[in-house]
């Protein structure tokens, strides 16, 4: 007995100096969660082709002034899909914009706001995306001319202006503030479209949000900050409105980029997470229309 209790006496503290430095299990994600980080995070409207295209398998023409980009399929079909991925290389993907071979996504796949998302929030997506239906689509290679084709040269544009720091909430702002920025910055993207871009494809940081003359497919991206052009004279109801429904405060119905936007995202996030994005672009400064 006394040598048993000598052992314990021993081992005890042994013990607990191991598990104090054995990581703890790693997250898991949730299913259901991820579903609705599916459309705070848009991924229908880019990863389905329109009308006839199969449930997130890729394949839609982005037209950009350095080519066309063919968005991936993001089913579990483990030739063509990301089936063969694991959690590790779907955070990777998101936060670093990497492949799970190293390889360097461009920015038209939006990891430079994707990357300021919860590790939670990634794990709830893809948690999500095993359970869709694996469909077999292998995606066009993208059609880029020289020398924007060579995809090594990503490395030195991520350097150079690939900021990957995750969202921090703002201790002297409301709840509801740091919700709505942490959608439109992160999950939502919505600089990715809206704000002005230089020749090499960089956000100007100085003009966030303030609109886009070549957006989308070469179409104009309005301003969404409350200054000149922009969405000043609505009210933090109206924007919810047009967010839920598509509907302008002047009974005007939205069009182009911005009917999938609204359809299959922004329309399927909840009343709360509606106001908390009104809260935040109400309460930005005004910038001049960069359009």
């Amino acid at each position: 007995m006394k040598t048993m209790i000598k052992t314990l006496t021993f081992l005890i503290p042994l013990l607990a100096a191991v598990s104090a430095i054995v990581p703890a299990a790693a997250q898991t994600g949730d299913a259901a969660r991820g579903e609705y980080v599916l459309n705070m995070a848009g991924c229908v409207a880019c990863h389905t082709v329109a009308k006839d295209g199969e449930f997130l398998a890729g394949g839609r023409e982005l037209k950009t002034d350095f080519g066309s980009f063919f968005t991936p399929n993001i089913t579990p079909d483990r030739e063509t899909g990301i089936g063969d991925w694991n959690d590790e290389d779907f955070v990777r993907a998101l936060r670093e914009g990497k492949s799970p071979t190293g390889g360097h996504y461009y920015p038209t796949f939006p990891y430079t706001s994707y990357a300021r998302m919860t590790e939670q929030d990634m794990l709830d997506l893809k948690a999500y995306l095993d359970t869709v239906p694996a469909v077999r689509n292998p995606v066009p290679d993208h059609d880029l001319p020289f020398p924007f084709g060579i995809r090594a040269s990503m490395f030195g544009w991520k350097l150079l202006f690939f900021d990957d720091t995750p969202f921090a909430p703002d201790p002297n702002q409301s709840a509801a503030w740091n919700r709505g920025a942490y959608i439109v910055n992160g999950p939502g993207h919505c600089g990715e479209c809206h704000t002005p871009r230089n020749l090499l494809g960089v956000v100007d940081s100085d003009r966030p949000l303030a609109g886009n003359a070549n957006g989308p497919d070469g179409d104009a991206v309005p301003n969404i900050t409350p200054g000149p052009g922009g969405i000043g004279d609505w009210s933090a109801d109206d924007i919810v409105s047009f967010l839920e429904i598509g509907i302008t405060p002047d009974s005007d119905f939205v069009g182009g980029a911005m009917t999938d936007v609204v359809q299959e995202s922004t329309s399927k996030l909840t009343a709360d997470d509606l106001k908390a994005i009104a809260t935040y672009l109400t309460s930005l400064p005004p910038i001049a229309d960069a359009r």
